[in-house]
């Protein structure tokens, strides 16, 4: 009976989240008593998604555009995005534009269901981003900051919300706005010279893009309090050692360490079935919001979802005729 009330709160629970739920799959949730539709999860491709995409990195008009780079990778890769920030000037800086071009990137991945995952990375060697832009800042009126701030934390939410797995590639600074970007990320790779702090303070303000909440919720409330209220900034050493970073690499003549690492990371997923995948994130993602036994029937009703596909018949084939699976997403 308390089972059976738990799978009923958590089917609630979902559906009262719709927004967040929608953001995890393209298509609208659907719930029976016991199930989600499955077409939820696997989502729905449109066919001007990639273009849309790819528009931003090899077919810019402008130099605008060019302040965020997009690929699709290939070969052996197939599958994995990576997003770039490209402002050396103001070394990635997040303005208007740059936040304006994330979001209209992440409206178009999140219904791709080619994607597997996405690596968000600098194309500026030395930084990965140093937060908000404060010269485009210092000219806006008290109004437009707010309504800055919120569109920013909306971006980096939707980063937060994507279906796939997501990975920051730390290869240099990553200040204020920069970290909260990263914090989004389902993994964080740095270079043990990497520069990383949530600094807001010193400017009289606090950490306005899901900062003061994904900091706690990753390296613990005190801990997260101590680094907020100095304004402290640490090295990929003392990030891998707090847990703020998954992995920490020393830096190559390339200056691109932590992407070379993010990218065989993602190469690991790659061979698993992406609709488990995306459920397990989902499921992963909700239940760190609710108490153990919800968490369980969010499990419980994720796990369902899995049991119709194809890819659960080809996994089971692949096992018994011993060879690698060949997944669809279907």
């Amino acid at each position: 009976m308390a089972a059976a009330s738990a799978v009923s709160a958590a089917l609630s629970l979902l559906q009262r989240r719709g927004g967040l739920v929608a953001a995890a799959a393209p298509a609208a949730l659907s719930c029976s008593s016991s199930s989600f539709s499955l077409a939820h999860l696997r989502g729905s491709a449109r066919g001007c998604c990639s273009t849309a995409v790819r528009r931003y990195s090899s077919e810019a008009k402008s130099g605008e555009e060019q302040e965020v780079r997009v690929r699709y990778l290939d070969d052996e890769h197939k599958g994995i995005v990576v997003l770039g920030i490209n402002r050396a000037h103001s070394k990635n800086a997040l303005n208007k534009n740059v936040i304006k071009m994330i979001s209209k990137v992440l409206e178009a991945l999140k219904s791709d269901k080619k994607v597997r995952t996405v690596i968000f990375r600098s194309e500026v060697p030395g930084v990965f981003c140093a937060g908000a832009d404060l010269k485009e800042r210092a000219k806006m009126h008290s109004s437009e900051v707010s309504s800055f701030v919120s569109r920013a934390r909306a971006t980096i939410n939707d980063i937060a919300n994507l279906p796939v797995p997501t990975i920051a590639a730390i290869d240099g600074i990553a200040l204020g706005g920069g970290l909260e970007l990263a914090l989004a990320c389902d993994i964080r790779v740095a270079v043990t010279s990497a520069k990383m702090g949530l600094v807001e303070t010193k400017l009289a303000i606090i950490p306005g893009a899901g900062g003061t909440q994904r900091l706690p919720r990753t390296i613990g409330v005190s801990l997260a309090k101590e680094l907020i209220f100095s304004a402290r900034v640490i090295d990929g050493n003392e990030a891998k050692s707090i847990g703020l970073i998954s992995h920490v690499v020393e830096q190559n003549e390339a200056g691109d360490a932590a992407y070379r690492r993010a990218l065989a990371l993602a190469a690991e997923f790659l061979p698993q079935g992406p609709v488990a995948i995306r459920v397990a994130k989902l499921a992963i993602n909700q239940g760190m919001e609710v108490d153990m036994l919800t968490g369980l029937a969010i499990e419980e009703a994720c796990y369902t979802q899995t049991i119709p596909t194809k890819d659960r018949i080809e996994g089971l084939l692949a096992f018994k005729e011993k060879r690698p699976p060949h997944y669809k997403g279907e």
